[in-house]
């Protein structure tokens, strides 16, 4: 057994020393192999065009950054309190949506190609463009903290972009937000209004029942000959509401009832009306200027990049040598194989 294993080791060492015996043999195909495809490749990573890479990161806005939002709201207003994530959720949808990626491919986007680029397909340049600009989750441990990356060719364009997109993201979220917050502003506003009209109905209505008893008091009045209240115990007598009314005689009961008549409004006279009459002047007048909140804050600065991402030169370099190189030996060996046995 072991002069059979000192055997076949013996085989092994050999085999191995004629196989590089051929390879030497055959070293011309191993450079006619190797060195094109090792050009080719420090070729392509001297010649490629460089491509930088931008990112900036957000995360959610402040409550300081939403506060005008929430104003003449919570309390007994009936409009709930804008949470940080209710804002940024929109900006997020926003951030994502095709609107806004659209926008950003035709003013942005194509005018930087020339005329002969974007002469291309719309749909091929718009599938160009997903590739160099990504939204994304910037960790999997921090769902909220998205990062924009934009892959360019100019390093100043590259940084230009990623601030671009997120202001842009953030002008149409803004939009939204404000849209909505005034258009419940709006809806509280026309409650308040009903709420007002329906006081001033009532009102007009209780002065008109209010005319109608005090006429039929001042007939009961004067059909009784009674122009003065009766003074009883040297003092006006008191309780004169009701079926008693008439007792107010019927001077005092014409003075009220033509006072009633020309009355111009019955605002005065109704509790809780001015009240209501500012709060309806606020919301309808509420507006809020897109510069006063933020719907997302930036997450350290945009510099322009200074090192490209890509070709990666020496990475190049070495694949396409290991390559070259690989193939080429394999091409010498069989070359070496098929020399031998056409020999024999």
């Amino acid at each position: 057994m072991r002069n059979e294993s000192e055997r076949l080791s013996g085989s092994d060492e050999v085999d191995l020393f004629e196989l590089v015996q051929g390879v030497w043999r055959q070293k011309v195909w191993v450079a006619v192999i190797a060195l094109p495809i090792i050009i080719l490749g420090v070729a392509y990573a001297k010649l490629a065009s460089p491509i930088y890479e931008a990112k900036l990161y957000v995360q959610p806005p402040s409550q300081n950054d939403i506060a005008q939002l929430n104003y003449g709201r919570g309390g007994d207003t009936g409009l709930s309190m804008l949470t940080i994530k209710d804002v940024y959720e929109v900006y997020l949808r926003s951030l994502q949506s095709e609107t806004v990626r659209n926008k950003f491919f035709r003013s942005v986007y194509l005018p930087t190609l020339s005329d002969g680029g974007r002469g291309e397909s719309r749909d091929a340049l718009y599938s160009q463009f997903n590739r160099l600009l990504k939204i994304g989750v910037a960790a999997k441990d921090s769902p909220s903290r998205f990062v924009i990356t934009a892959s360019v060719e100019d390093p100043q364009q590259a940084a230009v972009w990623v601030a671009t997109y997120a202001e842009m993201a953030a002008s149409q979220a803004k939009l939204e937000v404000l849209k909505g917050n005034q258009s419940e502003a709006l809806v509280k506003a026309d409650n308040l209004q009903q709420q007002i009209d329906g006081a001033r109905a009532a009102a007009r209505k209780t002065r008109q029942d209010e005319i109608i008893q005090l006429s039929e008091a001042l007939r009961v009045a004067r059909s009784i000959g009674l122009e003065k209240p009766p003074i009883i115990s040297g003092e006006v007598s008191a309780g004169m509401d009701g079926t008693l009314t008439y007792m107010r005689g019927s001077k005092a009961l014409e003075a009220v009832i033509a006072n009633l008549e020309s009355r111009a409004s019955d605002d005065p006279f109704i509790a809780g009306l001015r009240s209501k009459q500012e709060k309806l002047a606020f919301y309808r007048n509420l507006k809020i200027e897109p510069a006063a909140i933020a719907v997302y804050q930036q997450d350290g600065v945009v510099d322009q990049p200074d090192k490209p991402v890509k070709p990666r030169k020496v990475l190049i370099v070495l694949l396409s040598v290991v390559i070259g190189v690989g193939l080429g030996l394999a091409v010498a060996m069989g070359r070496d194989v098929w020399v031998r046995r056409k020999a024999t």
